[in-house]
């Protein structure tokens, strides 16, 4: 199958972009890595009347580091991470997740900002920049504006970015010489989609500890109280897993629970023991 019918534009800068997603007077999708984008469209499960391509927009390609954060440009590629194109202040959490996303020619082309935007709820990056505490920087007409991770997903395939908006960059803490983290993903086979993702940060040195649970039906889960119980170093079982994800969504059947009760106790073992 091939996509509907489509008009398409290229954008210059992020001001041409705002332009014509606020102008286009149809449904308008914004083309980046277009490693999501494309297969739904060739399926039809998209079918926008406007494609913005932004894909030569240098301004959204920049990597910056300063002394308590790292901006990574929504446009940059999951293979710079990998490849250690950008300072690692994370203590290798960034580069070791970009490294395990599906294949090599996906993560070629496939984008920070695209995946975090698209908002799958297999996705890595929703979970893992969850995790870490990071913060989108959203640009429109109006200003730029900045939202915690936590605020940002408001479900599956959907955020808080309106449809005149774009999504510059994201802005992940740097993790102290103490921190220590733990990312653990189930796939039926590697490369791909996930059934479920444990991600785990914890840095006493900024009394740090955040607990997430991803790969589900929805936007990727908190877990405060089994944040708690690793800050203090508590080890968690298979069992305490699946209790805190009762505590805080029980929609799960048994199959699922288990595992993602699996991969948050595996991750949360990684961690302490890192």
């Amino acid at each position: 199958m091939k996509p509907a019918k489509f008009d398409y534009e290229r954008a210059t800068d992020v001001a041409h972009a705002i332009g014509l997603l606020k102008g286009s007077g149809g449904f308008t999708k914004i083309l980046a890595g277009g490693q999501s984008l494309g297969p739904m469209m060739n399926l039809r499960l998209a079918q926008p009347d406007l494609l913005v391509d932004i894909g030569r927009i240098e301004a959204l390609k920049r990597i910056e580091k300063t002394h308590d954060s790292l901006f990574i440009g929504a446009l940059v590629r999951h293979a710079m991470i990998e490849d250690g194109k950008a300072p690692d202040t994370t203590r290798g959490y960034l580069r070791s997740i970009a490294g395990n996303i599906a294949y090599r020619a996906v993560r070629n082309r496939g984008t920070v900002g695209g995946s975090v935007v698209h908002a799958d709820p297999s996705g890595d990056w929703p979970t893992a920049m969850l995790a870490a505490g990071a913060s989108a920087r959203i640009t429109s007409a109006n200003g730029a504006r900045s939202v915690g991770l936590d605020a940002f997903f408001t479900g599956a395939y959907s955020t808080v970015v309106g449809e005149d908006e774009v999504l510059e960059g994201l802005s992940v803490p740097a993790f102290s010489d103490h921190a220590r983290w733990g990312y653990y993903k189930i796939c039926r086979k590697p490369g791909e989609f996930a059934d479920s993702i444990g991600a785990v940060v914890i840095d006493p040195a900024r009394s740090y500890a955040r607990v997430v649970l991803g790969a589900t039906d929805g936007a990727p889960i908190l877990l405060p109280a089994l944040a708690s119980r690793v800050a203090a170093g508590q080890a968690v079982s298979i069992a305490d897993a699946g209790a805190a994800i009762d505590a805080v969504h029980s929609g799960f059947d048994p199959f699922d629970r288990q595992i993602h009760a699996t991969a948050l106790s595996r991750a949360i073992t990684k961690a302490l023991a890192a």
